[in-house]
């Protein structure tokens, strides 16, 4: 591999590297030339983990890279680097939205060559969103909001214990925050000496710095003040510095104690502790505390039901909230009524404007399996791209499958001859965050003639030759139904295109995945 920078006079690329790690600057180029690194987000002191943005050259999307700087001679540090590799190649198997996902690993003699002052990088979906430290910039989060947001990534962290995998995520510059308002591990790789312990304390201290503003454990970032200790050594509790309530203040707190009389020391714990503080504070979040100096403060702060000091700027945010409100109660409404209109609308037993693709008749002296009873979509913790050999075609847009809006679409190359002429086929990947038994499939798209099968795939990247055929059917244009009688638990579901429409192209608009009973 050679590591590469702009030259500041000419803006040519020239080699760089050596012990330093002056030579990871934008628009350097590592990993045998194929990550361009376009911003950094941080630097992890504890493991010299610098964490960068960087564009993918190759699959032309952008990844998160933890690029791992030292020197092979240094046997210490090379040694924890690959144990940090290591554990975020179990991880790539890990599949949950509060993770980023891990597509590769590249280790000294695997992507990464000797003298230039690198022992590894980890190569993660770039999660789009804000840096968690940019989050409380400005001031702490309400409580009720900071606890909401702890809990998918607490979530991720009770999954993967479960799984035997440490996450590492107690480091706030390895933490973003998604679009749409969770903590999400954004750089994978946790160090080489951590326990679930750790996770643990990672989340303690995480909630601690959004309700503070504060960073309670050693090695955090500079530019986040660290929490204050008492005389004796004992960490101080968040309603000390803010005013918090007291269930989430505990929940930070004993999270962080080692001690094994009150401490929270399992992830399971604490996501249970943590959704049982959450209800509490959202239940008086709107109920003003008394202060100190009012002259209603006798006996400490009390919570009271007087009604709030009228102020616009608040006003006006209450009415963007309760207009966002009305209208996600318009759409639920809308999409009720639609379900009525489906299942009323035909008295003749069809399925209205959604063309149904049953399973084949059985065999000669073969039954036919029971058709599964749908218990109603499940959302995919991710979707991507899935295009094992050639390009990707529309990467940046598979998302658009699952957002709601049959508007914005998915779409493939248009291509000079039909599949499989070029390539066997292209499509989409849902990950779920767990297994799951599915009923059906149901596909919008405005490209009728289509073929499509429905696969399941045993890991995140497989091969197209791992991945099983559970049904097959051709889009009419508008909803197509395809039923899985036949489908056993996967946590990976790819529908593959293996004829395009008309004009060699294909479009797929919604794609909802129908669980069952």
């Amino acid at each position: 591999m050679t590591t590469r920078r702009t030259d500041s006079l000419t803006g040519e690329l020239s080699p760089g590297g050596g012990a330093g790690d002056d030579f990871l600057l934008p628009g350097a180029v590592i990993g045998d030339g194929r990550y361009r690194l376009l911003a950094q987000f941080g630097v992890d002191q504890r493991a010299n983990a610098h964490l960068w943005r960087a564009r993918d050259g190759q699959l032309r999307r952008d990844v998160a890279l933890t690029v791992l700087v030292g020197e092979p001679g240094d046997a210490r540090r090379a040694q924890d680097a690959r144990r940090t590799l290591e554990r975020a190649a179990h991880a790539a198997r890990f599949a949950h939205p509060g993770m980023a996902r891990v597509l590769d690993v590249l280790s000294l003699g695997n992507g990464v060559t000797a003298g230039e002052g690198l022992l590894g990088i980890v190569v993660a979906d770039w999660s789009a969103g804000t840096d968690l430290v940019d989050l409380i910039a400005e001031h702490p989060l309400p409580a009720a909001n900071a606890a909401r947001l702890l809990e998918p990534l607490a979530s991720a962290v009770e999954r993967a214990h479960i799984a035997g995998l440490v996450l590492g995520v107690d480091h706030p510059q390895r933490i973003r925050v998604t679009p749409e308002g969770a903590l999400r591990l954004a750089f994978p790789g946790p160090l080489p000496e951590a326990v679930p312990r750790d996770d643990v304390k990672g989340l303690g201290a995480i909630l601690y710095l959004l309700l503070t503003g504060r960073w309670p454990l050693p090695g955090g970032p500079m530019a986040i003040p660290s929490a204050p200790i008492t005389p004796d050594g004992a960490i101080v509790a968040p309603e000390s510095l803010n005013p918090v309530p007291h269930e989430l203040s505990a929940v930070a707190l004993r999270s962080l104690e080692d001690t094994s009389i009150g401490g929270i020391r399992t992830s399971a714990t604490l996501l249970t502790v943590l959704g049982q503080a959450a209800e509490s504070v959202e239940q008086t979040e709107f109920l003003r505390p008394v202060l100190p100096g009012t002259g209603e403060d006798e006996g400490g702060p009390v919570w009271t039901t007087r009604p709030p000091i009228r102020d616009k700027a608040r006003r006006r945010k209450l009415a963007v909230g309760v207009t966002a409100l009305a209208v996600a109660t318009v759409g639920v409404l809308a999409w009720v009524g639609m379900l009525l209109i489906d299942f009323f609308g035909d008295d003749s037993g069809g399925t209205g404007n959604t063309v149904v693709i049953s399973a084949p008749p059985p065999e000669q002296g073969q039954t036919a399996p029971p058709k599964p009873e749908p218990a109603g979509p499940l959302q995919p913790a991710e979707v991507s791209e899935y295009n094992p050999e050639g390009t990707e075609d529309d990467e940046k847009n598979a998302s658009n499958v699952t957002d709601g809006d049959p508007g914005t679409r998915w779409e493939t190359d248009t291509y000079k001859q039909q599949f499989p002429a070029l390539k066997p086929g292209v499509g989409i990947m849902a990950s779920f965050a767990d297994s799951a038994r599915f009923a059906s499939v149901v596909i919008e798209s405005p490209s009728a003639g289509t073929f499509v099968e429905i696969r399941t795939a045993p890991s995140a990247d497989p091969e197209l030759a791992d991945t099983k055929v559970i049904s097959k059917g051709e889009l009419q244009g508008g909803r197509t139904e395809i039923q899985l009688p036949n489908a056993e638990p996967s946590q990976y579901v790819i529908v593959w295109i293996t004829k395009l429409g008309e004009g060699n192209k294909s479009e797929l608009a919604e794609v909802q995945f129908i669980r069952a009973k």
